[in-house]
């Protein structure tokens, strides 16, 4: 077979998967990498052609004229990072709450006095499409250059039809003009706008009834989110604004159980979710719900980190009881600023007490389940996507390990590179 890209002699080509499965890793094999040393793997017309030992692959493989062979020299290749939940368009950065919660005030407290989303929902309301846009471009651009080659990408900080559709169009235009892909995933019920305070049913008919028929009119996006909390958006109201969006051919996500147990896991499951989000507050019955679902349970460690919250959720006996989990950043501009898919592989080691391996299996296959892309990314087998990242490291143990600093060599989305040298 001819390629026009082949990658040799990495130290450790750690394909995730073995075999062609797209359901997400559970319970032990979760922890159990397929690794091949001194790879090779072969890429043409942005597919994965061939896969196996490098003193193998010229009996199998030719390389176009003119194209590429790379020699890795002893590094890890990796499939490219999958990020699950982020919420990377927004007017600015909310660094002065950040200040605030080292000097002892809470997310509650900040958010009473105009912090939190409603500050963020104030600014992006305010900003044109373009400022959002360059913005947006310059987390997709940190994003890329990590070695995060898909994420989920939520709307949420506009709360009403223009702004949300105002973001979503944003996210549209990175797919349209930018290497990396983002998943779009509207959440107008990310929280209540001001405005409607008091009247949360009011806003909820506007939601199920002119917002996500206006979204999905216009194909903006794959997915609804909900944020089903205390003092946000209830049981109720939840289920009626999923249960719209079900029948608008919306796929279902949940920001749940993230500060209160309010049975959240239980109901994404019982609606068939893609993914239930957070969690740190899951209940016994809620892991149970989530072992015997197909809903990935996404698990956002910079986030309890980032706020200090008082409580981790119970990631071992999640796995141990054969919930499907997934790792993200929840990458956004008030309670978890970063882009880094190896920061949150080392703060679910050090905080959730999971293995390098499970963290990167979490980050790469059981996270694109999470966005319904796991036959296309997310491990390298043949005919996947050919989304790879080749690191400074001779260890895969070393992404979550060596934390602070940007590993990736090389990145490649759909063949190309898209970040890094060659």
């Amino acid at each position: 077979m001819i390629a026009d890209i082949l990658i040799v002699h990495a130290g450790q080509l750690v394909c995730v998967t073995a075999s062609a499965d797209e359901a997400p890793k559970r319970g032990p094999a979760l922890g159990e990498l397929h690794i091949i040393d001194d790879g090779a793997v072969a890429m043409r017309e942005g597919r994965i052609v061939w896969v196996g030992r490098t003193d193998q692959v010229h009996h199998h493989v030719e390389l176009a004229h003119g194209s590429n062979e790379i020699d890795a020299k002893g590094s890890v290749v990796t499939p490219g990072m999958v990020d699950a939940h982020t919420h990377p368009v927004f007017a600015t950065t909310r660094e002065m709450e950040f200040a605030m919660r080292a000097a002892g005030k809470s997310y509650q407290q900040i958010a009473a006095e105009g912090g939190g989303i409603a500050n963020s929902v104030a600014k992006t309301r305010a900003a044109n499409e373009d400022s959002l846009f360059a913005n947006a471009r310059a987390v997709a651009d940190r994003m890329l250059a990590l070695g995060t080659t898909t994420a989920d990408a939520k709307s949420g900080y506009g709360l009403s039809l223009d702004a949300e559709l105002k973001m979503l169009r944003v996210i549209r235009r990175i797919n349209e003009t930018h290497a990396i892909e983002w998943v779009p995933t509207a959440l107008p019920a990310h929280e209540i706008p001001v405005e409607f305070k008091g009247k949360v049913d009011d806003y909820v008919k506007i939601v199920a009834n002119e917002i996500l028929p206006a979204i999905a009119s216009a194909g903006l996006a794959e997915f609804n989110d909900v944020f089903f909390e205390t003092g946000v958006f209830n049981k109720a109201q939840t289920v009626e604004i999923q249960s719209r969006a079900r029948e608008l051919g919306f796929g279902l996500k949940f920001h749940v159980d993230e500060l209160s147990d309010v049975g959240g896991a239980a109901v994404a499951a019982e609606m068939g979710a893609v993914s239930a989000d957070h969690l740190v507050f899951i209940s016994p019955e809620g892991v149970r719900a989530l072992a015997h679902s197909k809903t990935v349970a996404v698990m956002l460690p910079g986030t309890a980190y980032f706020l200090d919250l008082p409580r981790r959720p119970p990631v071992r006996s999640m796995i141990e009881a054969g919930v499907a989990v997934g790792l993200a950043t929840d990458c956004n501009p008030g309670s978890n600023m970063t882009e880094s898919m190896t920061i949150a592989m080392n703060q679910a080691c050090v905080l959730y007490k999971m293995s390098p391996a499970e963290a990167l299996s979490a980050g790469t296959h059981n996270a694109a389940c999470a966005v319904r892309r796991s036959g296309r990314v997310g491990s390298l087998a043949v005919g996947r996507q050919a989304d790879l990242v080749i690191w400074n490291a001779r260890d895969y143990r070393e992404l979550a390990y060596h934390y602070g600093v940007n590993l990736a060599r090389t990145v490649f989305k759909k063949g190309r590179r898209a970040a890094g040298q060659f």
